[in-house]
This record gives C-alpha cells, sequence and structure tokens, in this order.
C-alpha cells in the first residue's frame, strides 16, 4: 500500500529489463539518468485544433514510448488538448481528463466540460483532453471487424455457443493478425503511464483529474502507480478496481437484477396506464412471457426483428423506468399482432458496459493537423486489447465459461448470461505482461456516484471507495443513468467545486437527494 508521504518507486520488470518508471520524489521532470528522460524535455507545439471547434482549444502531440520497457524504441504520437485556465493569478495547474470507454476518444473533452464546472473550477486549472494509446489521433489500432463482429453480447444458448466460441476466437484471431505488434502495449497501466509523460512534459509536478465510468479506474490505476504525482481526482460514475475486468463483466448481472424489481414494483403500481401486471410478480410474469415468445418468434419493430435475447441486451434500461415501460408495452403489443415497436428506447442508457453515452462517443475523428485515419472499429479493437492485455482473469478454457454462463443465468436471470458467455479474451495470443493493478492507498479522491447508475452500479463504486481509503463518496439518492456531473447539475456540484477548488473532501461520505 502506497501512503501519503512515502517515498515511492515504481519499477516495470519484463524480462531482463528493468526500467525505471517513476523518480522518487515528484519532480518536473524525470530525474536525470531515467531513461524516460528525454520525453519529458520535449517541447510541445500548441496550435488550433478543429475550427469545428472552440478557439480556445489547442491540440499538441506529446511522444511516448511503445514499450516502456524499452523506451528508447519505437515512439508513438498521443494528441493531447487543453482549455488554458482562466485565471493566471488563480491558477494552481492542470486537470487531465479521460471519458471512458476503453477506447472513448478525449481530445475534445474540455470543451465538452468546460460549461459543467464552476467558474472557480475554470480558473484553476488547465482542462486537459487525450486520446489514449491505440485510440482516435494516438496511433489508431483497428482489427479489421465487420458490425456483427463487434456486437458485444451474445445470449447464451446450448444451441449457440459454438458459434459464440467461433465468434471470440475470430475477433482474436483478426486482431493479432491486424496490430499483433502494438496491442500487448495498449493497456491501462500504459495509458497511465502516458499520464505522467503529459504531467512531466507540461511542466507539473503533480496533476488533478477527472475520470468518468472507465476513466475512474485510469485514475485509480494512476494513484496507485504515481501517488506523490496525484493531487486532486474526481471519479464519476466508479468501476471496483478489483473486479478487472472478468469480474466487471459478471457484476453487472447483480446490478440489472435489482433494477429490474425496482421497475416490476413500479409498473405494478400503474397497472391501469400500462397494463403489464397488478404486482410485481405478473408484472415479472408478462415479461419473460414476451421474452419466451420473441425466442420462438422475434417481434417485429421499426428497426427489424428483435429476439428476447436481444430485447434482454437493454436490460440496463429498467433505471430508466418512465422510458422502458411503454417500450416494453410497445413490444408486447408488436408480438400480439399490433404495429412494430420502436427498435429502440429514445431514454435508454445505452449498451452496458464502460463505456461512455453517445452524446460522449460521438466525439471529432480529426482535429486539424491530427488527421490520422482511425478505422471503423477503433473502439472496438482498443475495448479488447485493454480488456484482454490489463489482467490474467479470463478463462483459457471455453467450458468455464459455459459453465459460468449457466450459473450465473440461473442466479441473474436477466442478463447473467450476456456478463458471463465468453469472450475474445479467451483466445488472446498473449496473457498480460504484467499483473492487473492492485488498487489499495489513501490518495485523496472524491467519487460521485448515482444510486441507480446500471454501468457503473452502485455495488461497484463502493467497491472504489473501499480501495481508496482516503476518498469520500457522493451518492445521488434516486439518480439514475450513467453519469453524474458529466449529466449537469446535480446535488454534488457543490462537492465537486470546493474539493478542486479548495482540496476540502467532505468530512464523511454523503447521500444527497436528486
Amino acid at each position: 500500500m502506497a501512503l501519503r508521504g512515502a517515498r515511492t518507486i515504481s519499477v516495470l520488470t519484463v524480462g531482463a529489463v528493468t526500467t525505471v518508471m517513476a523518480a522518487l520524489t515528484p519532480v518536473t521532470a524525470f530525474a536525470a539518468g531515467n531513461p524516460l528522460q528525454q520525453y519529458a524535455q520535449q517541447k510541445l507545439r500548441w496550435e488550433r485544433c478543429d475550427p469545428g471547434q472552440p478557439a480556445a482549444l489547442e491540440c499538441a502531440k506529446v511522444k511516448v514510448p511503445l514499450d516502456y520497457s524499452a523506451p528508447g524504441g519505437r515512439k508513438i504520437d498521443l494528441a493531447i488538448s487543453r482549455i488554458k485556465a482562466g485565471s493566471t493569478k488563480e491558477r494552481r495547474g492542470v486537470l487531465l481528463m479521460n471519458p471512458g470507454g476503453p477506447g472513448v476518444q478525449g481530445l475534445t473533452m474540455p470543451a465538452e466540460m468546460e460549461p459543467l464546472l464552476s467558474a472557480k473550477v475554470r480558473e484553476r486549472f488547465d482542462l486537459i483532453g487525450f486520446d489514449p494509446r491505440g485510440v482516435g489521433q494516438s496511433a489508431p489500432i483497428g482489427c479489421g471487424l465487420t458490425g456483427e463482429e463487434q456486437a458485444f453480447h451474445h445470449p447464451y444458448t446450448a444451441g449457440t455457443f459454438a458459434k459464440d466460441v467461433a465468434w471470440a476466437r475470430t475477433v482474436a484471431d483478426k486482431c493479432w493478425a491486424k496490430a499483433g505488434d502494438v496491442l500487448p502495449h495498449i493497456t491501462t497501466r500504459n495509458t497511465a503511464r502516458d499520464m505522467d509523460v503529459v504531467r512531466a512534459a507540461l511542466g507539473e509536478k503533480k496533476i488533478s483529474y477527472f475520470g468518468y465510468s472507465y476513466g475512474t479506474y485510469l485514475g485509480s490505476v494512476y494513484t496507485q502507480m504515481f501517488p506523490q504525482r496525484s493531487d486532486r481526482f474526481v471519479l464519476d460514475s466508479a468501476l471496483d478496481p478489483a473486479l478487472a475486468w472478468r469480474g466487471m463483466f459478471r457484476g453487472w448481472s447483480a446490478g440489472a437484477e435489482l433494477a429490474f424489481t425496482r421497475w416490476t414494483e413500479w409498473a405494478a403500481a400503474r397497472n391501469a396506464t400500462y397494463g403489464l401486471g397488478s404486482t410485481p410478480a405478473e408484472v415479472r410474469k408478462t415479461y419473460w412471457e414476451l421474452i419466451a415468445r420473441a425466442d420462438r418468434t422475434p417481434v417485429p419493430t421499426e428497426g427489424g426483428a428483435l429476439s428476447g435475447g436481444a430485447i434482454r441486451s437493454a436490460y440496463n434500461s429498467f433505471v430508466h423506468v418512465e422510458a422502458v415501460t411503454p417500450w416494453i408495452v410497445g413490444l408486447k403489443a408488436a408480438a400480439e399482432g399490433g404495429s412494430p415497436a420502436p427498435a429502440t428506447l429514445t431514454a435508454s442508457a445505452g449498451s452496458a458496459g464502460t463505456t461512455a453515452p453517445a452524446s460522449a462517443s460521438a466525439r471529432s475523428a480529426g482535429a486539424g493537423a491530427f488527421t490520422a485515419d482511425v478505422p471503423a472499429d477503433n473502439q472496438s479493437a482498443a475495448v479488447w486489447a485493454v480488456f484482454c492485455d490489463d489482467t490474467r482473469s479470463w478463462p483459457r478454457n471455453p467450458e468455464q465459461y459455459r459453465r459460468d454462463v449457466i450459473r450465473d443465468r440461473a442466479t441473474y436471470p436477466l442478463a447473467g448470461d450476456l456478463g458471463a458467455n465468453i469472450q475474445p479474451c479467451a483466445f488472446w495470443k498473449s496473457a498480460a505482461k504484467e499483473p492487473a493493478t492492485v488498487v489499495n492507498n489513501d490518495v485523496n479522491a472524491l467519487i460521485v456516484q448515482n444510486q441507480w447508475d446500471p454501468q457503473a452500479t452502485l455495488a461497484m463504486a463502493q467497491g472504489m471507495r473501499r480501495a481508496l481509503h482516503g476518498a469520500r463518496m457522493i451518492t445521488v439518492a434516486g439518480g439514475e443513468g450513467h453519469g453524474v456531473v458529466v449529466a449537469g447539475p446535480s446535488c454534488a456540484d457543490a462537492d465537486v467545486t470546493r474539493y478542486l477548488t479548495t482540496g476540502r473532501l467532505p468530512a464523511k461520505d454523503l447521500t444527497c437527494a436528486r
């Protein structure tokens, strides 16, 4: 465990190569003799980003080593952006930002977050965005995957499991054939190292940070690897670092079941309006009858027919009770011979995962001179690179996945199979080079969390809170959806502002009303 005030050194060992990854004390540049010193001394050239972005958003490129065990070898360009602090006098430093994913571009995040942060925060920090390695304008990778091959969820049936195994093997094989020289280096730990190179290149002794969804995990890994360089960290919609990553997939099912139960109670209380059942048990029965019917005969929708498994894949939408209920009513009517139902929910949280919402993930693929040719499957490729290379938690035997699916589906009928089914990591060509990061430290951080977040569930955020002993957590009671600060005004905003501007955390964990 890394304690505040402790002298800490982080070392990466790969074979016979040992590379010092951080100096003993926080310094502006890496110490003399450190093989990373050349990266700290690089001069950044700032220029206007994409003309479609605000004039205040500047972009630059930072060189980082592809392989931190061989920092003198191949280099890649990391695309970063900034909006300068509003006050030279009040400026404290830089606030790095990550929008989640993995695989989501972050160059435009400063412009997107600026109106969501208070004027006091904007006065004190340069807002720094970046595309993580392998993503967007930072040496983007691709696997050549078709749209169907990028599907995240695969409902389990005994008759289709062999097809699921073939899909997982195909994705892994394609990725390694296309980007095998780079894939082992697309990891959360290496992205955290990149963040520290950015810190040094910007001339900062420490960084502050705002991370959303997967970005909370990235931030926690940085605090573990570089505790002396970590200033004020805000983690919005946090993931449990102990679950990375196989446990995270399976963990979504428990949260989905809780949300589903809450929805059955809500719909039952409004049976006169929706007609799904007068008790939670009746609503549940109505839903599962719909799923069984759809598995026999897919339900017609405006976007094509949906099987029962496809309908279940929207399981995280049950936190949005007012949006999901009319959709279920429409599917039921269509299944009984009525008009085709809408293909998707208009207010859905999106497919379950750690990815940012559509509004955040639909970022500009290029910015001025930043014109890398981004593969169409870039985000999917980066997702699997991180998930598979971060940890050795993925079973290699397909039969283990089958056993897990059957067990989890029995415990969590709604989505147990969707989280436990086989993934490309089962066939990844090499196991993770490093063990998954054990996050267990006293670095200060502020976690903000919606009670009913379907993707970073409350239980996951509580896991992050246990890992960061110096943190405080604010839970938005009744809060739905994925994101607190990123979703606009909330009851947590004043505490976020106070922490970022003064460093003061709440005296204890808090719950506030939505």
